[in-house]
C-alpha cells in the first residue's frame, strides 16, 4: 500500500446532494469509549459493521487488511488511504455512516497518522465526526477531505475543531463548497492556531477571500503552504495579499492560480519580491498577468530576489517580450531553478532563450513544463508533464505517481514526512 498522500486517480463525478441538516445516526451517537480491538484493523471493521448493521465495504476491507499487512511488519506513519477515485480496483464511496466507523477505528491508534478519503461522499454528516476525531486524535498530521460535498457548516465544523488541535500539520479542503461563510472561520481559526503548516481551500466556492486570509497572514507565523485557487481574485485582492505579506514570516509556498489577477496585481508581487526572503515558490497559473506583468517579475527577480526557487506563469497571455525577460532573469539569479511557461504565446525569441537555457544546463529539463527540438532549422519548443503540482488532482495510469519533476512544489517545500 503507498503511504503517499499525493496519490489519487483522475476520475469525475457527479456529486448528490447532501444536506447538511441530515440527523445524526442513533448507532453514530453512542458512546465511543469503547477498548481497543485485539485483532487487527480489517477485524475490528468487520466487527463494528456487525455490530450497527452497517453494510460492509469489500474496498475499504481490503485497504485495511494492507494497513494491518504493513503494521505486523513494524511500519509506523502510515496514510490510510480510501481515495473514492482509485482506478486500480473497484471502489464504493464513503459515506458519513461509513466514515463514523473509520474513525472509531482511528482512534488513538498509534500506528496511523494520515487520512486520505477524498474523492467520497462524507458530507457534512461525516465532517462532524472528523472534527470530533481532531479533538481525540493526537497522532494525526495528515488529513485529505478533498470534494466529499461538505458545505460550509462542514467548514465551521472542522476550522473550530483546529482552535485546539495541536497535531494537525496539513489539511486539504479542496472543492468542498464551504463558501465564504466557512472560509471566514477558517481565517479565524489560522490566527489562533499554531500548528497547521499546509492549507488548500482552493475552489471552495470563496470569493475575494483575500480581507480575511490577509488579516490571517499578518498574525500567523506558521503556515508555511497556502492554496487559493478559483478564489476570484482581482488585482486588489492580490494588493490585499500582498500587505499582509510584508509582516508574514513563514509562508514559503503561494498558489493564487486560476483567479483574475492582472499586471496591477504583479506591480504589488513584484515589490514583495524585493525584500521578501521566505516565499520559495509561487504559483500564478491560469491569470493573465501579459508581458507587463512578467517584465514586473522579471525585475524584481535579476536585481533583488534571492530566494525564491519555482515560478509558474503558464497561460497567462503572456508574449514573447516577457517571456525572454523572464529567462533573462534566470541568468542573473542563481536561486530560481524552476520555471513554467507553456500556454503563453511563444516567438522565435522565446524558443530560442529557453532552449538555450536548458542547452546551457542552467534550466534543466526537469524543472521546467518545455523541451526544446529543431525541425528545418527552427527551434520549437514541445510540452512535458513536468509541473508544481500536476499530480496534485489525479495520477497517471503509469510511471511514478510522486516524483520531483511533477510535483515540483512539495519536492522544493517539503512539509513532515510524507507530506
Amino acid at each position: 500500500m503507498q503511504r503517499s498522500p499525493q496519490q489519487a486517480g483522475p476520475e469525475s463525478r457527479t456529486p448528490p446532494s447532501a444536506p447538511s441538516t441530515t440527523p445524526t445516526p442513533a448507532w453514530a451517537a453512542a458512546d465511543c469509549s469503547a477498548a481497543e480491538p485485539i485483532g487487527g484493523l480489517q477485524e475490528y471493521y468487520y466487527e463494528l459493521c456487525m455490530e450497527k448493521s452497517q453494510e460492509i465495504k469489500p474496498f475499504i476491507l481490503h485497504i485495511l487488511q494492507e494497513v494491518d499487512e504493513e503494521i505486523e511488519k513494524g511500519l509506523v506513519g502510515i496514510t490510510l488511504n480510501v481515495a473514492g477515485n482509485c482506478h486500480l480496483m473497484p471502489v464504493e464511496r464513503v459515506t458519513g455512516e461509513d466514515f463514523w466507523i473509520l474513525c472509531r477505528i482511528l482512534k488513538n491508534n498509534p500506528y496511523i497518522n494520515g487520512l486520505d478519503v477524498r474523492y467520497n461522499l462524507i458530507s457534512d454528516v461525516g465532517v462532524s465526526y472528523a472534527a470530533k476525531l481532531l479533538q481525540k486524535q493526537h497522532n494525526l498530521i495528515y488529513l485529505n477531505l478533498m470534494f466529499n460535498d461538505i458545505g460550509p457548516e462542514g467548514g465551521e465544523l472542522i476550522a473550530k475543531a483546529l482552535h485546539k488541535n495541536t497535531t494537525l500539520k496539513h489539511l486539504r479542503m479542496t472543492g468542498n463548497k464551504i463558501e465564504n461563510k466557512g472560509g471566514m472561520f477558517f481565517a479565524a481559526m489560522l490566527q489562533i492556531n499554531s500548528s497547521l503548516e499546509k492549507l488548500d481551500v482552493g475552489d471552495c466556492d470563496l470569493e475575494e477571500s483575500t480581507v480575511h486570509l490577509g488579516h490571517m497572514l499578518k498574525e500567523n507565523q506558521c503556515l508555511v503552504e497556502l492554496h487559493m485557487c478559483k478564489h476570484d481574485i482581482k488585482n486588489c485582492g492580490m494588493k490585499q495579499l500582498c500587505d499582509a505579506l510584508y509582516l508574514n514570516r513563514s509562508l514559503r509556498y503561494l498558489d493564487v492560480s486560476c483567479n483574475k489577477i492582472t499586471q496591477d496585481g504583479m506591480v504589488c508581487l513584484a515589490n514583495v519580491l524585493k525584500s521578501n526572503t521566505t516565499l520559495e515558490v509561487i504559483d500564478l497559473s491560469f491569470n493573465r498577468i501579459e508581458n507587463a506583468g512578467a517584465n514586473y517579475l522579471s525585475d524584481a527577480l535579476a536585481s533583488h530576489n534571492r530566494t525564491l526557487k519555482a515560478l509558474s506563469v503558464v497561460s497567462n497571455n503572456i508574449e514573447g517580450e516577457g517571456l525572454v525577460a523572464l529567462s533573462q532573469s534566470m541568468k542573473t539569479n542563481p536561486t530560481l531553478s524552476n520555471i513554467y511557461i507553456w500556454g503563453n504565446k511563444f516567438d522565435e525569441a522565446t524558443r530560442v532563450a529557453y532552449s538555450d537555457l536548458i542547452h546551457m544546463g542552467r534550466l534543466k529539463s526537469d524543472n521546467t513544463d518545455v523541451e526544446p527540438f529543431v525541425v528545418d532549422g527552427h527551434v520549437y519548443l514541445a510540452e512535458v508533464s513536468n509541473g508544481l503540482k500536476r499530480h496534485y488532482y489525479w495520477t497517471p495510469g503509469y510511471g511514478e505517481a510522486c516524483s520531483p519533476s511533477s510535483n515540483a512544489g512539495f519536492t522544493l517545500v517539503p512539509v513532515g514526512q510524507y507530506l
